[in-house]
C-alpha cells in the first residue's frame, strides 16, 4: 500500500512540472492577451529620436523658419582654388547670386566679365567671346553639389517618404567637438552632417559618390566656419571644399544678403558659340 501511494505521489509531481498552474482568468472586459511590460525605449527608436532632435536644433541655430524659407541669397568675397591641397592662384573676387530652387549666377574677376550661370540642369559660361554651354562633367559636378547642399537636405530630403535618420555619435570636425547625423533617402543616397556640440551649427557636410568614368569612390566634404548673423540667419562666411581629403576650394564672404529682389532674367542665357567647333570662314 505504501509503495502504491509513493508511485501516485511521483506521478502527481511530474504532472505538476509539465502542466504548471494556469494563470488566473482575465479580468472582466479584457481580452486576456498578454500585456507588454513597461521598459526602456528600443535602441533603434532612441537613435532616430536623437538624430531628429539634433537636426531640429540645427535648424533653430541657423535661424529657424527664416533659414528654412529664404528665397534668394547674394554675396561678395574672394575665392581660392587649390591643387593637391596647395593654392594655385592668388584668389579672385566673386559676386554670387542664388535663387531657390535651382538658379545660380557667379561673376568673377574685378571687372565681373566672366559669368557662370546654372538654371535647372543647364550650365553656361559668358565671356567676351560670347556664351557657351558648359561641359557635361562640369554641370554634373555642380548638380551633385546642389543635390547635397544644406538647403536641399533640409527642404527636400527630410520631407520625402522613406527617409531614414541615424545618430552616429560624437566626433571631431575641423578641430571642434561635434555630433554626427546621417540622412539616407529612398534612393539609398546618404549624407552626413557634423553639428557643433555647443552651437548646433553645421561644421561639415560629407557624402560619397562614384566617378562616372572610372567607378572609383570619391568623398566630397564641405566645411563651414566664421558664422555671423545676416538678416536673422546664421551664415558661414568661410566655406571650404575637400575631395578625398585634399582641399580644392575656399570662399571668404565679405557681405551676404538674403531675400533681395533677383529677377529670373539674371539666370537666363542663350548659347552664341561652340568652342569645340571651327568657325565658319566666309567665302
Amino acid at each position: 500500500m505504501k509503495k502504491v501511494l509513493f508511485v501516485l505521489l511521483l506521478c502527481a509531481a511530474a504532472l505538476a512540472q509539465r502542466n504548471p498552474e494556469a494563470p488566473p482568468p482575465p479580468a472582466p472586459g479584457t481580452t486576456g492577451a498578454p500585456q507588454a511590460a513597461a521598459g526602456p525605449i528600443p535602441v533603434q527608436d532612441e537613435n532616430v529620436r536623437k538624430a531628429r532632435q539634433l537636426l531640429d536644433q540645427c535648424v533653430q541655430a541657423l535661424g529657424g523658419q527664416a533659414w528654412l524659407t529664404y528665397r534668394t541669397k547674394q554675396g561678395h568675397g574672394r575665392s581660392y582654388s587649390f591643387y593637391h591641397g596647395r593654392p594655385n592662384s592668388l584668389g579672385v573676387q566673386f559676386w554670387s547670386f542664388w535663387k531657390w530652387p535651382d538658379m545660380q549666377r557667379t561673376e568673377i574677376t574685378k571687372q565681373r566679365d566672366v559669368i557662370y550661370i546654372y538654371n535647372g540642369d543647364k550650365g553656361y559660361e559668358k565671356t567676351y567671346k560670347g556664351t557657351r554651354a558648359l561641359e557635361k562633367k562640369d554641370v554634373d559636378e555642380y548638380l551633385r553639389a546642389r543635390h547635397y547642399s544644406l538647403e536641399e537636405i533640409f527642404r527636400v530630403w527630410l520631407k520625402q517618404p522613406g527617409v531614414a535618420l541615424f545618430y552616429d555619435g560624437p566626433t571631431i570636425a575641423e578641430n571642434k567637438q561635434a555630433e554626427r547625423v546621417t540622412i539616407m533617402n529612398a534612393q539609398n543616397e546618404s549624407v552626413s552632417l557634423d553639428l557643433d556640440t555647443l552651437t548646433h551649427l553645421p561644421i561639415r557636410r560629407t557624402f560619397d559618390y562614384r566617378e562616372p568614368d572610372t567607378g572609383w569612390k570619391d568623398t566630397d566634404v564641405e566645411a563651414y566656419d566664421g558664422y555671423r548673423l545676416e538678416d536673422g540667419i546664421n551664415t558661414p562666411h568661410t566655406v571650404t571644399r575637400y575631395k578625398n581629403g585634399d582641399m580644392i576650394g575656399e570662399r571668404f564672404y565679405a557681405t551676404v544678403q538674403y531675400n533681395t529682389d533677383l529677377p529670373d532674367s539674371m539666370f537666363q542665357a542663350t548659347v552664341t558659340y561652340d568652342p569645340f567647333k571651327s568657325p565658319t570662314i566666309p567665302k
